[in-house]
């Protein structure tokens, strides 16, 4: 009997044979290729905002690795050598180089990420990163990132080194926590640990200590306080509470603020503060008023001219007066209007003078008194909360 074939495997087999052999050609053609062609450019690549290392620095580093690189062959270039020199930099945590046909050295740097800075007990400064490892400031950028002060023991050497101390990987925890979580990350801006190795959470909104111990049951631990922040603050106050304890995952515990102390530090406005604040607003307003109408009209009259201005409106008392006994005294009604006729006349002469300019003192005077109005308004919203 005559054996039957697999025609399917001889063709896999040779397909791949195929594509092996144009593969080698394709390198040695590539090979020849870096044999004539030189390096016409050299590109670095570095993303992201926070940048520890800067072009020059990788110019420099290259330059003391390898020398001169525009105008030498791709085959004289040590790309393997050159991915290890940067990635030996504490700043880099990933360095890829690669060259393209037409001669150009790409490089492209990826930068270590800080996520808390760390001031030791012996003042020692240094950042951890997302990846638990150690990293030494830079004079180039400052990082925003959470701030560890207190007792903390955990050292830096010379080089990139892994965390030695449980304190140090609960402090890693802890802000690898607080990164992810945006409410926690825009609330909480400082950790002090004190002399029993207990993480307090300083926040930037109250005036409490946040006593987290360590970093066990942290999900947990910030949920409850996330609970305790939602009903209880609204109703007490953020000021009522002088520290807040979570480091039990089944309670909280909170110490009380003395009413003393919280009368020190809150300054609250009463009726007559809110009674001076808009005398003083009025008179502001006024003075302003005054000052711009100085600024932006020279004055032409005489002082005496400037009080008959403000004259008319006294006749207008002595009329209400007036006309109480307006039946009894004939002649006394007479003299009011001749006094009348000649404020009114005075009044259109003065009107005649200065006719034009008053109207853009008067806006500048509506737009100041609407903006005092809502300066008294959010005064006595304040006033208004702090009452209740």
């Amino acid at each position: 009997m005559l054996k039957r074939f697999d025609w399917s495997a001889i063709f896999t087999g040779f397909a791949w044979l195929i594509s092996l052999a144009g593969v080698v050609m394709l390198l040695s053609f590539i090979n020849v290729k870096k044999q004539n062609v030189k390096c016409t450019d050299v590109k670095i690549l570095i993303p992201g905002a926070d940048n520890f290392i800067e072009r020059e620095e990788i110019d420099a580093i290259l330059k003391e690795d390898q020398g001169v690189l525009l105008g030498r062959n791709l085959e004289q270039i040590n790309i393997h050598k050159i991915e290890k020199k940067l990635q030996s930099n504490p700043y880099i945590a990933f360095a890829k180089v690669y060259v393209d046909m037409d001669g150009v050295l790409n490089i492209e740097v990826k930068q270590r990420q800080p996520i808390v800075r760390i001031l030791n007990e012996t003042g020692q400064d240094f950042y951890i990163d997302n990846d638990g490892l150690k990293m030494p400031t830079s004079s180039n950028f400052t990082a925003n990132v959470l701030v560890a002060t207190g007792h903390i023991a955990e050292v830096f050497g010379s080089r990139v080194d892994t965390l030695h101390t449980k304190l140090a990987r609960d402090l890693y925890k802890t802000a690898q926590y607080i990164k992810k979580d945006t409410l926690w990350d825009a609330q909480i801006e400082q950790v002090v640990v004190d002399q029993q190795n207990d993480m307090e959470l300083i926040p930037r909104v109250g005036n409490q200590r946040i006593i987290l111990g360590n970093a066990d049951s942290l999900e947990k631990k910030m949920n409850n306080l996330l609970i305790f922040y939602k009903k209880a603050m609204p109703q007490v106050g953020w000021e009522a509470y002088k520290t807040i304890n979570i480091k039990y995952t089944n309670q909280i515990v909170c110490q009380k603020r003395d009413s003393s102390e919280i009368a020190r530090n809150l300054k609250r406005l009463t009726k007559m503060d809110s009674v001076r604040v808009r005398q003083a607003v009025s008179d502001s307003l006024v003075k302003d008023a005054i000052a711009s109408v100085i600024k932006k009209e020279p004055v032409k009259t005489t002082s005496k001219q400037e009080v008959k201005t403000v004259e008319p409106k006294k006749p207008e008392v002595k009329k209400t007066e007036v006309k109480k006994v307006e039946n009894k005294t004939e002649p006394k009604k007479t003299v009011v209007l001749a006094a009348k006729a000649k404020d009114t006349k005075k009044e259109e002469k003065q009107k005649t003078t200065t006719k034009a300019k008053p109207v853009l003192s008067a806006q500048a005077l509506k737009k100041q008194k609407e903006a005092r109005e809502k300066e008294i308004k959010a005064l006595e919203k304040q006033y208004k909360t702090q009452q209740n």
